[in-house]
């Protein structure tokens, strides 16, 4: 049975959309196969993978609502191993069109079981709220991934994401882990991002990944072409980066050591 993961956090530009792509394609090109779910109405993951949103005939939406199966909706993409369920547009309507729904917060739950004996992951990517949909997604997932953006506000939010989590834990999903707080655009000639980092892991302590997704083009660039940063440059800082992420959740999950000539944690940024 495939593990299912929601990357989280209400606050906007911190790098959801950019792990959920990355770490997906890195679990792709480490031989797992995985399952991409763009759960956002803004539909930057199914872009940013090389699938038009304004294409997309049924996605997760028309899924949720009823009128699709999620097995024939799962599009595969250019990297092997890697399939996306898409979203579009139309997505922003359904927590109005669900709001009378049964069971309405384990709605993609249900979806996802029906598939997810045909992955070894599945990567959520989630909008920038706490709405329905993200509930949905969390109320799916084995773990969360929280994106720490290595800025002034870091923090602003993060109590409220945890809370809500906490929340689903309690009334939804009991199962819900917090697979790790994740530092991104790290830039380490920043007196700043240094203060970030040597805030927050005292804190929050073993809930934050090792791996630190340091500032780099090649990471905005990428989904411009409809790539992940993987396929787009594997040399970059950014897919370095990003894969070790990849491999640092393999071992946590099952406890195997990753050999040092394959750990590449510090590499600056560009």
């Amino acid at each position: 049975m495939g593990k299912v993961i929601t990357i989280a956090n209400q606050k906007g530009g911190v790098g959801k959309t950019t792990t959920a792509i990355n770490l997906a394609a890195s679990f792709a090109v480490l031989e797992h196969p995985t399952l991409l779910i763009d759960a956002d109405p803004q539909a930057n993951a199914t872009s940013g993978i090389g699938i038009d949103p304004k294409a997309v005939k049924q996605g997760i939406y028309e899924c949720m609502i009823g009128e699709a199966k999620v097995k024939k909706s799962i599009i595969e993409t250019s990297t092997p191993n890697l399939d996306l369920l898409p979203a579009s547009m139309d997505l922003v309507g359904a927590e109005i069109e669900l709001i009378n729904h049964p069971n309405r917060e384990k709605i993609l739950k249900k979806l996802i079981d029906e598939i997810r004996g045909d992955y070894d992951y599945i990567i959520i990517d989630c909008s920038p709220s706490l709405g329905l949909i993200t509930v949905n997604a969390l109320s799916a997932a084995d773990s969360v991934i929280v994106p720490v953006q290595c800025e002034y506000f870091a923090l602003e939010g993060l109590g409220k994401l945890l809370n809500t989590i906490k929340i689903v834990r309690t009334r939804l999903n009991p199962e819900l882990e917090i697979e790790g707080i994740l530092l991104t655009m790290y830039d380490s000639r920043l007196r700043l991002s240094n203060q970030v980092v040597n805030e927050i892991k005292p804190h929050f302590e073993d809930m934050v990944f090792n791996t630190i997704i340091h500032r780099n083009t090649k990471l905005g660039e990428a989904p411009t072409i409809g790539k992940s940063v993987i396929t787009y440059d594997a040399d970059s800082t950014g897919a370095i980066n990003y894969l070790n992420l990849a491999r640092e959740i393999l071992q946590n999950n099952s406890g195997t050591k990753i050999k040092s000539e394959d750990k590449i944690i510090d590499v600056e940024g560009e």
